[in-house]
């Protein structure tokens, strides 16, 4: 099914939650000078026009990123996610958002790789546009060498297929970002068979799932499922803004499960959660889940 635009959901209270959370994992990788790998299976376009046909039809990113666009009193672990988003809008108006690529991108070092999947052929086409507008801006700035070729690859295709050929990466280091559309619900069993697999040929992976938080049976199992895949450590945090609608549609609900975190992710999102729930929240249903466990 390629129907999925993530365009229409671009900058809502799920990607603050989901990029945020994707930045500190970089920089805890980043403590070490030994390169790491990002896989990100479900690229999408990797920036969107708030502007555009797509993002302003249902204007989600008035959900999140606008909410926390001029407050000075952001957590750190915000304010850093915050600041990707603005090197993207040097003029200071909010006019486009960073996809999980554009993040990675700017997180990432010389030394490190990304990998990029994407089968949706529009926006794989667009991705390959950005990243190229990407690499012919840093050569003209000369901040770091080409931003494609060995340090970012671009694909067309499954990205759950892919992680069969590319772990365990050569430094034996990496980060495994995982966010399907979950438009069919074969999508849930989907990334536990791959988690499962990706476990056995690399044990010691970062590996961060996005998901919703929906009334159907698929998502609120997905979070025990991982529970129960044989990681060393696991990590859930979610995040509602409000209550559910009466008509159960509509994305009010979030989470990212991830399977070996580093141990300064915990306190990290104890500090934070509590925030996004105040500047998020539009009612007292408004809450925040943080949960963890070990072998």
């Amino acid at each position: 099914m390629l129907s999925y635009r993530h365009a229409f959901h671009a900058g809502n209270h799920a990607d603050v939650l989901k990029h945020m959370v994707i930045i500190q994992l970089m920089r805890y990788l980043g403590q070490k000078e030994t390169a790491y790998m990002v896989i990100d299976t479900h690229a999408g376009a990797g920036v969107y026009a708030l502007d555009g046909d797509y993002a302003s039809k249902n204007a989600e990113y008035e959900t999140g990123i606008a909410k926390l666009w001029d407050r000075k009193d952001l957590p750190a672990a915000v304010q850093e996610y915050v600041d990707v988003v603005k090197s993207l809008n040097p003029s200071g108006k909010m006019r486009y958002y960073p996809g999980s690529p554009y993040c990675a991108e700017k997180i990432m070092r010389e030394q490190d790789r990304l990998r990029l999947f994407e089968l949706h052929p529009s926006e794989v086409k667009v991705l390959t546009d950005n990243f190229r507008k990407l690499e012919a801006h840093a050569a003209a700035q000369g901040q770091r060498p080409a931003a494609r070729g060995k340090r970012v690859m671009v694909h067309r295709g499954d990205g759950f297929d892919a992680l069969k050929a590319l772990l365990p990466p050569p430094s034996r280091r990496a980060l495994v970002l995982i966010d399907p559309p979950y438009e069919d619900k074969r999508d849930y069993s989907h990334v536990a068979q791959v988690l499962t697999d990706a476990l056995t040929r690399f044990p010691g992976g970062t590996y961060a799932v996005w998901y919703p938080v929906l009334h159907r049976n698929e998502s609120r199992q997905l979070p025990e499922r991982l529970k129960r895949l044989g990681a060393k450590s696991w990590l859930n945090v979610t995040l509602a803004i409000h209550g559910p609608a009466p008509d159960g549609f509509g994305l009010h609900n979030s989470g990212m499960f991830i399977l070996n975190p580093p141990w300064t992710l915990e306190a990290t999102l104890k500090e934070v959660m509590p925030y996004l729930i105040e500047v998020l929240g539009v009612d007292d249903s408004a809450e925040y889940v943080l949960e963890s466990g070990e072998l």
